[in-house]
């Protein structure tokens, strides 16, 4: 998933008037001043323009704009103090935050404060306003202004772009648009009356889940209601997430929609079933991007991969998982930091890295792999041309680096695991979970990582309690190894409920509630592993629907991926020669349910021809 709303970022609520975010480039005066025009005298908000200016000539930008509106207009200036009911500009070749609601103007010193000026201010808003931040991104080229308004939604914002039919440069709006993150796609001028709408009640106005009322028993259930639709209408139980997370999520969306209860919008779930999905995607937003934390990827390649490619079997694949992958930034960044670790070692090795996400449009953008130009600033130019295909609106990832990736829906907290990995990246996705989600995800973690394998987490993030199953590799970088254990952890997928009476559950010495699983000496395991991987014929396992579920051997001589949507499906991931006796002999061994052998079975690879023996268990 994503990086967490800080615990530093504000409620809207505490604050006596919201701060407004206006980004604007080519054809924003025009627009910037449709908005200021639509305002009232008392609009009772502050707004900061962020236009795109020449760095070399003063700005004529605060008298344009003072002559369109009523409101004082001033030109930003380093630790101003923000005032409701004025316009702040933000000065030529300068960098603009907000703290402490007071506006930091400094010299762009940095390549991204250089050609996004937009994002770093709405980014930074997002920080110390919460879900009282707004967000308005005007007519203008480029994508400056996307991820800022990414960043404004996740804390609990609102945000707005230009519709296209009125901007005269429609470029920056629809990348954000785009990017998933707008809530109101409107004219300047109708984007102000929502505005004034927002100033009378802010969407981040306070309503506890709970209320501390008569009416709490009956807000209780509507919250019950309203997390009942969300898994029978996106089969995703959201109950054990962190209830701040919900809170912030569902405030939002009830702010939206002017609504003051949780009856109310259990209400209108009901009676609007988009709303369900705009609620699910809504919790499931967040913000990423191309190699986060740069130290992280410093000592990847530093220490990680070193020991990964240590005495490593050149036909041996390295496999890695990134789970809660969003949009694919950090899959593709895993990917290109391996491409170019091999390649300075003069090493090869088959690579398959695992993106998965219960977000399917974040999935979708994932497998398109095309990105804003804005991420120039987190990708270096020379990065940008070996790796990636320049468009006018944007950068695609290059085929190669695409084709070394597969992205699929999975539901981590749920579904099983991909198996015998060298790596997994799950960075600020446990951070939305619980405790008794995080106490089952973790033995999975270590169920599905090789001996010897590592798990990557966020910057707030550790294992907790389970310190018997992963050892610190580097504490900084938050790198932790996989412990070789005397007994297997629990591991459980699905949502089945058993009727049967649960065994009581066992209580170590400082209060840890954990459940025992049967005693398996690890190295029995990894004996087993051992001599299956050394003698036993390449395999995979299957459900129902024929989906793989585990890889066993080499298996690229058997299957490959197909072209197109990723998918896990046996057959569709055949090679041709086999699919129909392959067929044949799954739907017998299925339908007799017993053990069907096909001998010398042909099979054409690499322009030559090989007989082999299919056995379906």
């Amino acid at each position: 998933m994503k990086e967490e709303a800080s615990p530093r970022k504000r409620s809207g609520s505490n604050r006596p008037f919201a701060i407004v975010g206006i980004g604007a480039s080519a054809g924003g005066l025009e627009a910037v001043t449709e908005l200021l025009q639509g305002l009232p005298t008392n609009p009772g908000m502050a707004f900061v323009v962020m236009q795109h200016l020449d760095p070399t000539h003063e700005s004529a930008l605060p008298a344009l704009l003072g002559r369109a509106t009523n409101l004082p207009v001033l030109e930003a200036r380093n630790n101003l103090r923000i005032e409701p009911n004025r316009v702040y500009v933000i000065p030529p070749n300068k960098a603009i935050r907000v703290a402490e609601r007071r506006l930091k103007v400094t010299a762009r010193r940095t390549e991204k404060e250089m050609r996004m000026p937009i994002d770093g201010f709405l980014e930074s808003l997002a920080t110390e306003e919460g879900d009282g931040a707004i967000g308005v991104i005007l007519s203008g080229n480029g994508s400056d202004g996307t991820r800022g308004l990414l960043a404004v939604k996740d804390a609990g914002g609102v945000t707005f772009a230009q519709d296209d039919r009125s901007a005269k440069y429609p470029a920056m709006p629809a990348s954000a648009v785009a990017g998933g993150c707008v809530d109101f796609v409107l004219s300047p001028a109708r984007i102000a009356r929502e505005l004034v709408t927002l100033a009378g009640r802010p969407a981040g106005a306070e309503v506890p889940l709970v209320p501390s009322t008569s009416t709490a028993r009956g807000e209780e259930r509507a919250l019950e209601e309203i997390l009942t639709l969300l898994r029978m209408r996106t089969g995703v139980d959201f109950s054990q997430y962190k209830r701040p997370t919900l809170d912030r999520r569902i405030r939002r969306r009830m702010g939206l929609h002017r609504l003051d209860t949780l009856r109310q919008y259990s209400d209108h779930l009901r009676h609007h079933p988009p709303e369900v999905q705009e609620l699910f995607h809504d919790i499931l937003i967040h913000v990423t991007g191309f190699f986060r934390d740069k130290a992280v990827f410093a000592t990847l390649r530093r220490r990680i991969l070193q020991r990964l490619v240590r005495d490593r079997d050149p036909d041996e694949a390295i496999r890695i998982w990134v789970p809660g992958c969003s949009s694919g930034e950090e899959v593709y960044s895993l990917a290109i930091a391996l491409v170019e670790f091999l390649a300075e070692k003069k090493r090869h090795f088959p690579v398959q890295i695992f993106g998965t996400d219960i977000n399917l449009r974040a999935l979708d953008r994932a497998r398109a792999g095309f990105y804003p130009a804005s991420i120039a600033a987190d990708v270096s130019a020379e990065r940008l041309r070996r790796y990636f295909v320049r468009s006018d609106s944007g950068y695609r990832i290059s085929k190669g680096i695409r084709e070394m990736c597969v992205f699929a829906r999975q539901n981590l907290t749920v579904d099983p695991p991909f198996s015998n990995l060298d790596l997994i990246s799950c960075r600020n996705v446990l951070i939305y979970l619980g405790v008794s989600l995080q106490r089952r995800i973790f033995p999975v973690f270590h169920y599905a990582l090789r001996t010897g394998g590592f798990l990557l987490l966020g910057a707030s993030e550790t294992v907790g309690s389970f310190v018997d199953l992963f050892a610190i590799a580097d504490k900084r970088s938050k790198f932790y190894s996989k412990k070789a254990t005397l007994s297997r952890p629990a591991v459980t997928f699905g949502h089945a409920v058993s009727d049967a009476k649960p065994e009581p559950p066992q209580v170590d010495t400082a209060g840890t509630v954990f459940n025992v699983a049967p005693v398996t000496p690890e190295i029995q395991k990894q004996a087993d592993r051992l001599v299956l991987a050394q003698y036993s014929p390449p395999g995979v396992v299957v459900n129902s629907r024929l989906d793989v579920l585990q890889f066993r051997g080499r298996t690229a001589p058997y299957l490959e991926h197909p072209h197109g949507e990723a998918s896990l499906n046996l057959l569709k991931m055949v090679r041709e020669g086999l699919m129909l006796d392959l067929r044949a002999a799954l739907n017998r061994a299925m339908k007799q349910n017993k053990r069907v052998r096909k001998e010398n079975v042909r099979l054409r690879l690499n322009g030559g021809c090989g007989y082999i023996h299919l056995v379906v268990l």
